[in-house]
């Protein structure tokens, strides 16, 4: 049985805070890239450039690429082989973000009750999901939200006979509805089936995917293709200021669901879909 000490959680946990609000990962840059030299409005062409610089400011200068730094959204894929020694692997965790934001100078968002708003002051605590898995590793994937795209957020429950096509148009709407106001361009996470709340966890999860990537099963990347092609059919462009890219990639995840249901959720990201995975 391995043994992982939770003052290496709260190290790695610590650093990945950081380094995820100051860079974005590689896969992002690159879509970012090919939709400056795709997008065909002058001006979506000039907001799409402005953000590349952004990028490269905040590497440069080591500070956040985005005012909204986030609420951490942590996956946590925990081997059945791995004893936590040192303390509550979900103490680390929250020790870990508390840490990275206070001495990263990184923005805290996160209140103590949705009604009274009193600011936590470390933007503590993380939203964590665990997954218990094989084998004796602990992998960490860190994902801050803003809430301007997350405010976006949306989930219907569909009828089985609503079918693929009710799917798409729900997915559609979303993004409509949504307009400027995800701060496109976006990165559209979608989860199907399951139930309520799984479809959510999976929405959230598909923006962990690297842009680019599509489904393994042969329909769900066709639908992935499909819906990207609509989306920047919809002429939102960068910043919702009109152009061809309104979306940089669009990911399914999909699970098993109940006879009578067909959940849909969609949890949109903008371009600062940040996210860092480690594993120890």
């Amino acid at each position: 049985m391995k043994v992982i000490h939770t003052e290496q959680i709260i190290e790695n946990i610590k650093e990945m805070c950081m380094e995820a609000n100051y860079y974005l990962s590689e896969d992002m840059k690159d879509v970012l890239c090919e939709a400056a030299e795709k997008e065909e409005s002058p001006l979506g062409c000039q907001i799409l450039n402005q953000l590349k610089e952004n990028l490269d400011i905040a590497g440069e200068n080591q500070i956040p690429i985005c005012q909204d730094t986030g609420m951490a959204v942590v996956f946590a894929s925990v081997g059945q082989d791995v004893r936590i020694e040192g303390g509550v692997l979900s103490d680390a965790i929250n020790e870990g973000v508390r840490q990275g934001y206070t001495e990263g100078y990184l923005r805290k968002s996160v209140v103590k009750d949705p009604f009274i708003r009193e600011n936590t002051k470390d933007n503590t605590p993380a939203v964590i999901h665990y997954d218990i898995v094989p084998g004796d590793t602990l992998t960490l994937t860190l994902a801050p939200k803003g809430f301007g795209s997350e405010n976006m957020s949306r989930i219907f429950m569909l009828k089985p006979a609503d079918g693929m096509e009710g799917a798409k148009e729900a997915i559609l709407s979303a993004v409509k509805e949504a307009g400027p106001n995800a701060c496109p361009p976006v990165v559209v996470g979608v989860g199907i089936g399951g139930t309520f709340e799984k479809a959510a966890l999976m929405a959230k999860q598909a923006l962990t995917r690297k842009a680019g990537e599509h489904s393994e099963i042969p329909y769900v990347k066709e639908m992935e293709e499909e819906l990207l092609e609509k989306i920047n059919g919809l002429g939102i462009g960068p910043a919702g200021l009109g152009g061809t890219v309104t979306a940089l990639a669009v990911n399914i995840n999909t699970y098993p669901t109940h006879i009578a249901g067909l959940p849909v959720a969609v949890n949109m990201c903008c371009h600062v879909n940040r996210h860092v995975t480690r594993t120890l």
